[in-house]
């Protein structure tokens, strides 16, 4: 297990710093400088905006800057901010919490209605049940975040009054239940957005194993019903499904940026969405690096679970 894990990680370090390459990359090919701003000052000269800019260091080549960056970046140092002369380090991790919240509860609920959904749906398939629910997958699939974050917003907030528009907390009021409360709206909104892919994989990994000879085996020894749906069946399609959520965790965090502008939820996205707008180079390149490593652990966190699910791709790899 341990050689497994090793030989992952391995493959993960020159991807993320393959990540950062290109989002500097990127971000230096943007039109504007993190100087646009401080040209609306009338004090400013343009001596004094040539001086910042030697000091920032923006006059050197883009590809000078990124070896800079990556130089203080192994050393812990994610920079000072442009846009507010703060650490990135400490401004990063504070809105990281947010964030994992809103992704992980938003996650966690997609599966446990997703995955029940499937069975269901595969249990029964061409069912009334199976089309009610595929169809509820489809159209929550297909719809934006922003929209249907926008119709709750409605519904709940303004016409019923039951839940808040928007924010972490109610006003000088930082506790649990007010973090709660504010939670329900964003995260049902991602929920909705992530169970269309893991239904439909869950619903044909389930009929695919219901065809099986070893399911039929199981039936005819007299086994019950749940016992031969969740220990033989699931267990032997939950592959696929690991898959699946493998690949969404760069879309859930991508809708977290919709959603917490929706909602005004203060994470990484509504700082991410700042910061690309005031040309804040290292606070968007801070914010690359936590999203990315984040990505990388969950893919690793996957694999782990393959061989945990099938020893034969521990064996194999």
């Amino acid at each position: 297990m341990f050689k497994y894990i090793v030989k992952r990680l391995l493959v993960a370090i020159p991807t993320f710093f393959g990540i950062t390459v290109l989002v500097y990359l990127i971000s230096a090919m943007a039109p504007g400088s993190p100087l646009e701003m401080l040209m609306a000052d009338p004090m400013a000269t343009k001596e004094s905006m040539e001086a910042l800019k030697t000091q920032m260091g923006l006059n050197d080549p883009a590809i000078i800057q990124y070896f800079r960056w990556l130089g203080a970046m192994l050393q812990g140092n994610l920079g000072i901010s442009y846009r507010n002369s703060l650490p990135v380090l400490g401004q990063v991790l504070e809105k990281l919490g947010p964030t994992l919240i809103l992704t992980l509860s938003s996650t966690a609920l997609s599966v446990l209605i997703a995955v029940p959904l499937g069975i269901m749906s595969a249990y029964k398939p061409y069912s009334a049940w199976d089309y009610a629910s595929s169809g509820f997958a489809f159209v929550g699939a297909s719809t934006p975040t922003f929209f249907t974050g926008l119709v709750m917003i409605y519904l709940f907030a303004v016409k019923l009054r039951v839940l808040p528009m928007g924010g972490m907390y109610d006003a000088g009021v930082h506790t649990v239940g007010s973090a709660v409360n504010h939670l329900i709206l964003p995260c049902l909104v991602l929920t909705i957005f992530n169970i269309g892919s893991i239904l439909r994989q869950t619903r044909g990994s389930m009929m695919e194993v219901f065809s099986e000879d070893y399911i039929r085996t199981a039936r005819a020894k007299g086994l019950v019903e749940p016992r031969v749906v969740i220990v033989h069946g699931l267990r032997n399609a939950l592959i696929p499904v690991v898959t699946v959520l493998s690949t969404m965790i760069p879309f859930m965090f991508g809708g977290a940026v919709v959603a917490e502008q929706v909602f005004s939820w203060p994470g990484l996205g509504s700082l991410m969405v700042q910061s690309i707008n005031a040309r804040d180079y290292p606070m968007i390149m801070g914010i690359t690096v936590v999203i990315a490593a984040a990505v990388l652990v969950g893919n690793v966190l996957t694999d782990i679970a393959y061989s945990l699910l099938d020893p034969k791709i521990r064996e194999s790899r």
